[in-house]
């Protein structure tokens, strides 16, 4: 499986990481306790079962949209599988238009029964995850709100890149020349 991601600038990427350092000195689940070299702050925007041309050639067009103007708009709990404690960002229309073109871009050369519900427009939370754990209820601790710093009002989406599960490897996907 492959995922679709948008990077962070650099400033909204430090104030993750903090996040993500303060959660795991805290002793609660922290994406900072993920020691991949791949791991990094973003936004995933959709996932898809392989990076076909027809796919590859609408995200290099998504690329090219970048830097893009979002904010965050404070913590947020999801309860699914995992347990996921994240900052949650503005779903405004210019990042409403650019999620709809990388799902529908990975929708039309993916078979439905592999596109993930959740990244289905209308579904979608955009989010960016501070910590992770297949604990329920993990992030109802009641220090959470005084561990975390206030997120960065301002932020850019700046790059595309796109993970493959099953290898590990990342790829950065530009906008074409």
């Amino acid at each position: 499986m492959r995922t679709v991601e948008v990077l962070l600038d650099e400033a909204a990427d430090a104030a993750v990481r903090d996040a993500w350092r303060r959660l795991a000195e805290a002793g609660l689940p922290s994406q900072a306790r993920h020691r991949s070299p791949t791991n990094s702050p973003h936004l995933t925007l959709a996932s898809c079962a392989e990076l076909t041309a027809p796919i590859r050639w609408e995200l290099a067009e998504v690329a090219a949209l970048l830097p893009l103007p979002v904010r965050f708009t404070g913590a947020v709990r999801f309860e699914r599988p995992t347990s996921v404690l994240a900052w949650a960002l503005d779903l405004d229309t210019a990042l409403a238009a650019l999620h709809r073109r990388v799902w529908e871009a990975v929708a039309s050369d993916t078979p439905p029964e592999l596109l993930n519900p959740f990244h289905e427009p209308g579904r979608w939370s955009p989010h960016v995850t501070l910590g992770r754990t297949r604990r329920a209820g993990a992030f109802s601790d009641r220090r959470i709100p005084g561990l975390l710093p206030a997120p960065p009002l301002s932020v850019r989406l700046t790059a595309v890149r796109s993970y493959d599960t099953e290898t590990g490897a990342l790829e950065m996907l530009a906008p074409r020349p």
